[in-house]
């Protein structure tokens, strides 16, 4: 089999799964998974469609200029949807938007979608050192958030994806340094198009194997409800008991500072232990969410308690455990679908029905 054809059979082949992938997400209706990796899957597309050295077997045409095009937008979706996987909450927002906004303008520009003249300007370097950024907040995001990560496999799988993404682009930047970035032979096309199928897969398998199983029984089916626990021996019981005296006595999560581990030595128990009992019997694949849906049952109290109707609105975040009013708006309006300040304006508004007249 000669280069040509295992470049076509891995091109084809690949944009074939890929588009497979995201049909399968929008017509079973999954938005929040299809969020990030239908328009990755659209975009990989075009970055296959050109990515070989052989003109004869490059998508040619108005398409071939599309896809292109589209092949530019591919680092950002890539970028949003790694972090998609590794947190449920995730959404685009301040300097992770204008990020990948600066992104996609600049390879829009540098792919000649504003003429020529401005595509020679010399915007790559521009886009690798924006692509280095990506891949640093990635790295730190990942990192940061990891000993906070309930699900062993995603929580090991997080340095593995800093180590392969942060592998591939440092590996990229020494060869456009040094071979120039027209530098493309067959085989070096050929391993980074199948090596970038491999990841994005491994990838959405993960986010299907781990994000996607269904709770256990045990979650909460409402925020301020108690979970009903499975029948368990002494010791389960004595870790719950544990649990509850630090949420309701003690209140720790009122904390901002309170970590993982610091959680972990208040407990008690083996680390192992408590990232199960949060996990497979409470629900939560992250401490972070655990400690939000707790803070969440504060600020709620605080804000529909008339006695606090005065209160700023960075007094109920942090009084509530959240360490800045934007993370704290962040996650409300996540949960409730509206600001802190419409949640409280509605919930102690005055009614429209006149008061009881006694004796009437």
């Amino acid at each position: 089999m000669t280069p040509e054809e295992i470049d076509v059979i891995v091109r084809v082949a690949g944009a074939t799964l890929l588009l497979t992938a995201a049909a399968f997400l929008v017509i079973r209706g999954e938005r929040r998974r299809g969020l990030f990796f239908v328009p990755l899957a659209v975009c990989l597309c075009g970055f296959l469609a050109g990515n070989t050295p052989d003109a004869a077997i490059r998508l040619g045409g108005l398409a071939g200029e599309v896809s292109r095009l589209l092949s530019g937008f591919a680092a950002v979706f890539l970028w949003w949807f790694c972090l998609s996987v590794f947190d449920r909450t995730f959404r685009p927002r301040g300097p992770v938007l204008a990020t990948g906004a600066a992104w996609i303008a600049v390879a829009a520009v540098d792919r000649g979608l504003f003429g020529e003249a401005l595509a020679g300007a010399g915007l790559s370097w521009l886009l690798i050192a924006l692509g280095f950024g990506m891949v640093a907040h990635l790295a730190w995001r990942l990192i940061r958030d990891r000993s906070g990560d309930l699900i062993d496999q995603r929580r090991k799988a997080r340095i593995l994806v800093v180590l392969l993404l942060g592998g591939q682009l440092f590996a990229d930047l020494i060869i456009d340094v040094v071979m120039g970035f027209d530098w493309q032979p067959h085989a070096f096309s050929i391993l980074q198009n199948a090596a970038l199928l491999a990841f994005t897969g491994w990838l959405l398998h993960l986010q299907f194997g781990l994000l996607a199983r269904p709770l256990p029984d045990a979650v909460m089916s409402g925020i301020d409800r108690a979970p009903v626990l499975p029948a368990s021996p002494p010791e389960a019981d004595r870790l719950r008991e544990r649990l509850r005296v630090l949420i309701e006595v003690d209140q720790v999560h009122l904390d901002s500072d309170l970590t993982f581990d610091r959680f972990v030595s208040l407990m008690g128990a083996p680390d192992r232990t408590v990232r199960r009992l949060i996990n497979q019997q409470l629900g939560h694949d992250h401490f972070r969410t655990f400690l939000n849906s707790h803070r969440m049952i504060e600020a709620r109290r605080r804000l529909t308690d008339p006695a606090h109707r005065h209160d700023k609105l960075i007094t109920v975040a942090m009084d509530s455990g959240f360490s800045s009013l934007a993370s704290f708006n962040r996650v409300f309006q996540d949960l409730e679908s509206c600001p802190p300040s419409v949640f409280r304006q509605r919930a102690l508004a005055p009614t429209d029905e006149p008061a009881a007249i006694a004796g009437f």
